[in-house]
């Protein structure tokens, strides 16, 4: 016997959280999918145990109807697939009535990046912002890590100290579904980063004399609920960085610095497949993206090595 059907939703993401090990983004991703799923099904009057095919489909048109990006629609449906495949393996369903439809798919679009010359000015520009000098050393750290690494902004502002100690040339980061990878820290990056260290232990060890107060185990200590910087704060910072540094802050965000890391290996003939271990990415078809750059490399390799191509 099926549960309720708001049940279904947080058992289903109970077990994504504790079993698949899913991070919190993406449980919480889940949860804002299926709960406008769950409002949809009950204007209906129809039951998850009961759904068909053609009751997800019309949903989909509704959401198309909505205007919702096919990027969205395709990430509901993939919430709702995942969540009727654990129906079945509950023996809630027999079967998986979302598993054969098509989704539209995601817009294939060239990812934003930025030029070397506007990163420079980026790392130089950030040693400049912030209140304190505690500040401005931290937020150079933050954006050497991030460009010499590739992080998402999560994993950076919420690494351990524990990763950064002995003056590391790797650094072990914890990426989506606890998957844990290595990445090297450029020289630029590991003497920011030792210089944040000193700065941080620092302010530790005042705070401790003072309040008692415990030491953080993270890297960018916050007084957040996390107890780290949080991503918001990050992306606040980095358009105050942009600001600084003369590059326009609507192109800026910590994603976009992902996006050059990735690209400007490329440039500089790294292999593809190390990109893909770097970045995290599970799969291939995602590190895909960056072909176009390959393909400007390949391009310019033929114009300027085959004798055809030649005047």
């Amino acid at each position: 016997m099926s549960p309720p059907d708001a049940r279904w939703i947080s058992t289903f993401l109970e077990a994504e959280a504790a079993e698949a090990g899913a991070a919190r983004n993406t449980v919480l991703s889940y949860g804002r999918d299926l709960a406008d799923f769950l409002s949809f099904t009950q204007s209906r009057g129809l039951a998850l145990a009961d759904l068909t095919r053609a009751d997800i489909e019309a949903y989909l048109i509704r959401c198309e109807a909505e205007g919702l990006a096919k990027s969205t629609r395709a990430r509901r449906l993939c919430s709702i697939r995942q969540l009727y495949r654990f129906a079945y393996e509950e023996g809630w369903r027999a079967d998986n009535p979302a598993l054969r439809i098509a989704g539209p798919g995601k817009a294939q679009r060239l990812p934003k990046t930025l030029a070397i010359e506007e990163v420079d000015a980026l790392l130089e520009a950030a040693g400049t912002v912030g209140r304190t000098e505690a500040d401005q050393i931290r937020n150079r750290c933050l954006m050497e890590l991030l460009y010499a690494t590739g992080m998402r902004v999560s994993e950076l502002v919420s690494l351990p100290v524990a990763a950064a100690r002995g003056n590391p040339q790797m650094l072990l980061v914890r990426g989506k579904g606890s998957k844990e990878r290595m990445v090297p820290l450029s020289p630029p990056a590991r003497e920011a980063l030792a210089a944040w260290l000193k700065t941080r232990d620092a302010a530790e060890e005042e705070a401790r004399l003072k309040r008692r107060a415990t030491p953080s185990r993270f890297l960018f200590p916050s007084g957040s609920k996390e107890g780290f910087m949080p991503r918001q704060t990050f992306h606040a910072l980095i358009k105050d960085i942009a600001v600084a540094a003369n590059v326009s802050p609507a192109r800026v965000t910590p994603h976009v610095l992902r996006h050059a890391f990735a690209t400007h290996l490329l440039q500089g003939g790294a292999d593809l497949r190390a990109i893909q271990m770097l970045l995290g990415h599970a799969d291939l078809s995602t590190t895909e993206i960056y072909t176009h750059v390959l393909e400007e490399r390949l391009r310019a390799l033929v114009l300027d090595h085959h004798p055809l191509a030649k005047p």
